[in-house]
């Protein structure tokens, strides 16, 4: 059985977490540090807003959008993003925000319940995006490999909740998050050809640690895990899941993070407000901001979507 989280106390940043953004977001999440505008991009996906930080500035922008917005990615040839909209993956260009997305496909237009959420892309320029139940409940949300050209596969589905997913270091392993179910979820992956398979259990959250949302890998391959419910980011052994320490927030609710900056030694956190009643709101004012620690360790580049 692989282990459950736990609470080491060994485990320190090499500075104090700053709420650098307090947004408000009512869903902040899909953080992304682009390394060619040295940038960070994040979403309110219930907003409809993408944000974007210069910390050489500390200039913000925001733009809003006609639907959900969810996840970002840079593009490996041309200009602009790679968005995940409501109802899949589509391009969009920043620095002309006045012309409207353009969908590469809408994989499950049957299901109209759902919207697209989490996404990240793998080594080679494929977009992996996680479908859900736009209330959370009902298992209708599944997992799609989205390639550069749009075509498209659903590799697993079941799922009322979908985050991630990241990639272990040799790229052989990768987890994705069965988000309501408190799992994060291993399968063998084969870089080549995109195949996944050998679907098992990684890491299981115990009842007090939240659930898991977005994670990434760092440098050293270790596994970073945000806890929706459980106010902290938890680091863990890629080999054996074991926890080796965490970084605690003022905020429960713990959505992405994402290292960036010139070194990518900076871990960037998104927050969240959603369904946080006034009582809670006075217990965690900065819900929904957007968070920095710098690390003693590095992250690695986020994969750009494009062959």
């Amino acid at each position: 059985m692989p282990p459950q989280a736990h609470h080491p106390s060994d485990f320190t940043p090499s500075g104090d977490v700053r709420c650098i953004w307090p947004a408000s977001a009512v869903l902040g999440e899909g953080g992304l540090w682009s390394v060619r505008q040295q940038r960070f991009f994040w979403v309110d996906i219930l907003s409809r807003r993408i944000h974007r930080l210069d910390p050489a500035t500390g200039a913000q922008d925001s733009w809003t959008f006609d639907e959900e917005v969810s996840a970002l990615a840079e593009r490996r040839d041309g200009a602009g993003l790679a968005i995940a909209l409501r109802r899949g993956p589509a391009l969009w260009d920043p620095d002309h925000p006045d012309e409207a997305p353009r969908y590469l496909c809408r994989p499950e237009p049957e299901r109209t319940g759902n919207r697209f959420n989490d996404a990240k892309c793998d080594a080679v320029g494929r977009w992996w995006m996680g479908s859900m139940d736009f209330d959370c409940r009902a298992p209708t949300g599944a997992l799609y490999r989205v390639a550069p050209d749009g075509s498209w596969t659903r590799v697993d589905e079941g799922f009322a909740v979908t985050n991630g997913p990241t990639w272990l270091r040799d790229g052989l392993t990768m987890l994705f998050n069965d988000t309501v179910r408190g799992q994060v979820l291993a399968y063998d992956s084969d870089p080549a050809t995109g195949e996944i398979g050998n679907r098992r259990l990684w890491l299981q959250l115990g009842a007090d640690d939240g659930v898991p949302d977005g994670m990434t890998t760092d440098a050293q391959g270790r596994v970073w895990i945000c806890h929706w419910g459980g106010g902290c980011v938890s680091c863990h052994d890629p080999d054996t899941a074991q926890e080796l320490g965490r970084v605690g927030l003022p905020v429960s609710q713990v959505t992405s993070c994402t290292f960036g900056g010139p070194d990518l030694s900076k871990l960037y956190i998104t927050s969240a407000r959603f369904s946080l009643d006034e009582a809670a709101l006075a217990k965690e004012p900065l819900a929904g901001g957007l968070f920095a620690v710098d690390m003693d360790c590095q992250g690695r580049a986020a994969a750009p979507f494009g062959g």
